[in-house]
């Protein structure tokens, strides 16, 4: 199918690219584009009608990947690719090349954009969880100057993020991995690429021989991104009994749902697997890491 007409403009400014977006007669009905790589489809497939688009890819200023000791800022403008083979990202936040690996195909990637992918807010997809595990945030400027939404008040509905129509997110920011912690990152789909019929991810915190923090992130699972405390269920350890009480404890805050791609029990039973794995693996990255700076 071809898209349904819009209005198309490529503004040179970010003033320009805000003036358009309240100005224009139908105002609330006008999308930002970026890489497109989900915007586009739905275009095609006319699941989406806007009036018009603003093309953000000649403004300047906005393709940055910063790493600190605070942690990773991408601006809207930074392709999935360009933050996958950043050093200094992994080296910061490993968790966010972990789960990028695991975006779509290598062709997306390379168009697709990070921020883009966590205002289009889909529980299916991977740094929209990771933005919530790691308690990130999402800058947005507007009429009204910049403002940063933390992770938390992102997501308020299905394919739905508080940022406003009149608004364009500007930078994402993940928190660098604490010094006694560990992640780790696993999904599984029916073919490499398709979206994950369920994904988790953990970041887990050891003080010698305890867990002393615990948390998982799930997509795929719910209308919103997941992410369950898990550290009360381990009990300080990590063992088939403690393991096995975390999955219980993510059961019972998540709400499995049944789609094409799979059944809700079968979606709870990945997450139960994943939970153990994930939180096994994060538990041993976090020992690894300990051992290492020793």
């Amino acid at each position: 199918m071809k898209p349904a007409s819009f209005d198309y403009v490529r503004p040179g400014t970010l003033e320009e690219a805000l003036q358009t977006l309240a100005g224009h007669p139908e105002a609330p009905n006008v999308k930002v584009l970026a890489g497109g790589q989900s915007l586009v489809p739905l275009l095609s497939m006319r699941l989406a009608a806007p009036a018009a688009l603003v093309d953000i890819n000649d403004l300047p200023g906005l393709d940055h990947v910063v790493a600190t000791a605070d942690g990773v800022r991408i601006g809207a403008l930074a392709r999935h690719a360009q933050v996958l083979r950043d050093p200094e990202v992994a080296r910061v936040q490993p968790l966010v090349p972990l789960a990028l690996a695991n975006v779509a195909h290598a062709t997306i990637r390379n168009r697709g954009t990070t921020v883009g992918s966590l205002v289009h807010a889909d529980a299916a997809a991977e740094m929209p969880m990771v933005l919530r595990l790691l308690d990130g945030s999402l800058d947005a400027v507007g009429p009204g100057g910049r403002r940063t939404i933390p992770a938390a008040d992102l997501y308020v509905g299905p394919l739905e993020s508080s940022v406003r129509h009149d608004e364009i997110a500007v930078e994402a920011f993940f928190p660098a991995l604490p010094g006694d912690s560990g992640v780790a990152f696993e999904e599984i789909a029916r073919r490499h690429g398709d979206y994950a019929m369920c994904g988790v991810a953990a970041v887990v915190a050891v003080e010698g021989d305890r867990v002393v923090s615990a948390k998982a992130g799930y997509l795929s699972v719910s209308d919103l991104p997941a992410v369950v405390d898990l550290t009360e269920a381990l009990d300080g350890k990590i063992s088939d009994a403690s393991l096995a009480r975390a999955a219980d404890a993510a059961l019972a805050v998540l709400e499995p749902e049944t789609d094409i791609h799979a059944t809700a029990d079968y979606r709870a039973h990945l997450a139960r697997v994943l939970t153990a794995r994930v939180l096994t693996a994060a538990h041993d990255d976090a020992r690894a890491r300990v051992e290492a700076r020793a």
